[in-house]
């Protein structure tokens, strides 16, 4: 491996390694001539023409930029727990050239002032590319529809109150009536609120032994099937936030057989985990909770039948004094944007349960799509945002050194077998894996 360096530095060119880009129908190893900033030419054998070479490792995979459509920022108002700057750097880092945040800021995120606060930072940090959410609601009281319109022009790609279900089927009703004359999603964290009450692991057998208050299923897959029937109602878009039981994904199909505009996505943690894994500690609380093993082999199916659509982290750092507290009284929430890679290439791709293109479709290609962003492939012309994958390396997850101010997650110490190489936003290296030597001729990479 060499980097050969020419008279501009305008030009690079991405030499050898496997390319996956299901929206163009490329999976060979070519090469990527990138020209400021954008993808000039994708084929194999490209002519160097005075381009700085860069010779990516044979094993490695070069695909469009992976995007994370549910991430927790926390800036305005919870510092503390995270910031753009830090949580676009943990993006970098963990190979997602682009994230969607959720607007449960303080103040939220349901006017234009905080969603051009949001874009000025993420302007600021130059690392990985921040997408608003904005509310549905006011404040997401659920009370009064927040200016969607206003949000659109803003720059929000789409409108949720996740962590703050949208109870009301005429609330919800109207969101997905006003989002669809702008094309955007609604994004519900599908729960109702009178079954959850004040539980804090899935109801079963695992809780009950450790005297846990349960939340349903039922909590979950009552609002899908109603949000399912909302968007047939209304022709507006609905996607379903971390969805984890059987039940909902039962609902999402019989809405996509009808051909109903209901999208989906599941989290690494929920492929990974169940309720059997679950004890006192807090890094394993989160909402939707760990959910029962025929649940968990339920979302693995439904990624590798097209059934579900995107994973996606749903990333929420807290601060470690908040979790250091008794099960039922800490926050929901885990971090996973480090993690979600790794784990992903480890526990699906590399037993054969998810191939890599369905991997680039569920992480890029399809994200893009549902959020109406102009990524999710290597097209020529478009954006050179690029992650590049080490499948075959291997990944000891630290969570000290997180670039993420959090470190409220369950798989500290997992030893796991995929790497992030590295990141690139714009045809700029935002991140280089400073544990693979192969990475080195990406550039430092150091944000």
């Amino acid at each position: 491996m060499s980097q050969r360096t020419s008279n501009t530095g305008r030009r690079k060119l991405l030499k050898g390694g496997r390319v996956v880009d299901p929206k163009h129908g490329r999976d060979s190893v070519m090469d990527v001539l990138v020209e400021d900033g954008m993808i000039a030419r994708v084929d194999a054998d490209l002519p160097i023409d005075g381009a700085e070479i860069v010779e990516v490792p044979a094993d490695f995979v070069v695909c469009p930029g992976l995007i994370d459509m549910h991430v927790h920022l926390r800036e305005p108002g919870q510092e503390h727990k995270e910031t753009v700057a830090t949580g676009s750097a943990s993006a970098a880092a963990g190979g997602f050239t682009g994230i969607a945040c959720m607007p449960n800021t303080d103040p939220v995120n349901d006017h234009a002032g905080i969603t051009e606060l949001i874009l000025r930072k993420a302007t600021e940090a130059q690392v990985s590319r921040v997408y608003p959410i904005g509310a549905v609601s006011k404040g997401s009281k659920g009370e009064e529809l927040a200016e969607i319109g206003e949000l659109h022009s803003a720059g929000c790609v789409g409108i949720s109150d996740d962590g703050h279900p949208v109870a009301d089927a005429l609330m919800m009703r109207r969101a997905l009536e006003y989002s669809s004359m702008f094309d955007m999603p609604v994004i519900n964290h599908c729960e109702d609120p009178s079954l959850k009450g004040d539980g804090s692991a899935h109801e079963g057998y695992y809780a009950s032994v450790l005297g846990l208050r349960g939340i349903p299923a039922a909590a979950e897959s009552v609002m899908v099937e109603r949000d399912v029937s909302l968007s047939e109602l209304t022709g507006g878009r609905v996607h379903i936030a971390h969805m984890s039981v059987r039940g909902s994904l039962r609902a999402v199909r019989s809405g996509k057989e009808r051909d109903i505009g209901v999208t989906c996505e599941v989290t690494p943690h929920h492929l990974i985990l169940t309720d059997e894994d679950l004890s006192y500690d807090t890094n394993y609380k989160m909402n939707p909770p760990l959910r029962e093993a025929a649940d968990r082999e339920a979302m693995i199916e439904g990624l590798a039948d097209g059934s579900i659509d995107v994973i996606a982290t749903d990333h929420a750092p807290h601060h470690a004094d908040e979790k250091a507290v008794e099960f039922d009284k800490a926050p929901f929430g885990i971090i996973g944007l480090e993690t979600a890679l790794p784990l992903i290439l480890d526990r699906l791709v590399h037993t054969g349960r998810v191939s890599m293109r369905r991997l680039v479709e569920l992480l890029a290609v399809n994200p893009a799509r549902i959020l109406g962003l102009e990524a999710g492939g290597l097209t020529v012309g478009g954006m050179a945002d690029i992650t590049i994958l080490a499948p075959n390396s291997t990944t000891d997850i630290d969570a000290a050194s997180f670039r993420s101010l959090g470190r409220n997650t369950p798989f500290d110490g997992w030893s796991l077998q995929g790497s992030v190489a590295a990141t690139i936003v714009g045809g700029k290296a935002v991140y280089v894996n400073p544990g693979l030597p192969q990475a080195a001729v990406f550039g430092d990479g150091q944000p």
